[in-house]
C-alpha cells in the first residue's frame, strides 16, 4: 500500500535571503479587497458597499457553469435596435439682392519722401572705344 506524502509548504527565498511562505500570506490576506475595479477581495468573493460579501466565489463559479454558453441573461442591458440614419436635407437658400455700399476712402499715414540727391560723380568725356561706338547705330 502506497503512503501519501504530506504536501510541502511553498517556501520561497527572496533576493535578500528571507524565506517566505506564500500559502500563509494568501490565507492572512483573503479578506482584503483586491486592487482594481472588479469589487472583489483576494479570495474572489464579490464585495458590496462597506466591504460586505455579496456573493462568494463558489456561487459566482456555480452561476457561470450553470448558464449555457451563448444564452441571453436577464441582467444584461437590452440592446437598442439601430435607428436609420437621417438623410441630410438639401436646402436651396434664396440669394438676397446685394446692396452695394459706397467705398469708403481711408486716410493712411504716408511719410514724406526725401528729395533724391544727384550722384556726386560727374560724367566724364567719352574716350577710346566708347567714343568710337557712340556715333555708330
Amino acid at each position: 500500500m502506497a503512503t501519501r506524502q504530506p504536501t510541502r509548504k511553498k517556501l520561497y527565498r527572496t533576493m535578500q535571503g528571507r524565506m517566505v511562505d506564500i500559502d500563509k500570506l494568501r490565507s492572512a490576506n483573503e479578506s482584503v479587497s483586491a486592487i482594481g475595479n472588479m469589487n472583489v477581495n483576494a479570495r474572489g468573493d464579490v464585495i458590496g458597499q462597506g466591504g460586505r460579501i455579496v456573493q462568494t466565489k463558489d456561487q459566482v463559479m456555480k452561476n457561470y457553469y450553470q448558464t449555457p454558453k451563448g444564452a441571453a441573461q436577464d441582467t444584461a442591458p437590452a440592446r437598442v435596435a439601430p435607428q436609420p440614419k437621417a438623410e441630410p436635407q438639401v436646402m436651396n437658400p434664396t440669394v438676397k439682392e446685394m446692396v452695394q455700399q459706397p467705398v469708403k476712402t481711408v486716410n493712411t499715414f504716408k511719410p514724406k519722401a526725401e528729395p533724391k540727391s544727384e550722384p556726386t560723380v560727374k560724367p566724364t568725356a567719352k574716350s577710346g572705344i566708347d567714343a568710337a561706338l557712340d556715333g555708330i547705330e
